[in-house]
């Protein structure tokens, strides 16, 4: 299982208060099911589950989290590692930054926002 965890720093700024997640609600599921079927198709697995979370999540809040059960663990792990990196390459779900006096949207997010 993988979660992440929303930390009060980012790429060296101290102080992040909180993220915020938007997403484009049309596609977020079925990209999230492709990733999932690419994942059964390359490792023997018996379940995948994600989740990632919308809107306001404070520091120490988890925003996404992956389960994933095989027969193996290397299986399990590496199939894991696929699914989140895939989610946070292909999936339309955007980050932004809060910390007191400012917010900012993260640049590696901003590639697919529409």
């Amino acid at each position: 299982m993988f979660l992440g965890t929303v930390r009060d720093h980012s790429a060296g700024k101290e102080g992040v208060t909180h993220l915020e997640y938007e997403a484009y609600d049309g596609v977020v599921v079925a990209k999230i099911a492709e990733i999932v079927r690419e994942a059964h198709d390359r490792w023997p697995l018996d379940r995948v589950a994600v989740q990632h979370r919308i809107g306001p999540i404070a520091v120490g809040e988890s925003s996404v989290a992956v389960a994933v059960s095989s027969g193996h663990r290397a299986e399990a792990f590496a199939a894991a590692r696929y699914v989140i990196d895939e989610l946070k390459s292909r999936v339309p779900i955007w980050k932004k930054e809060h910390w007191p006096g400012g917010a900012e949207w993260v640049r590696e997010d901003l590639e697919h926002r529409p």
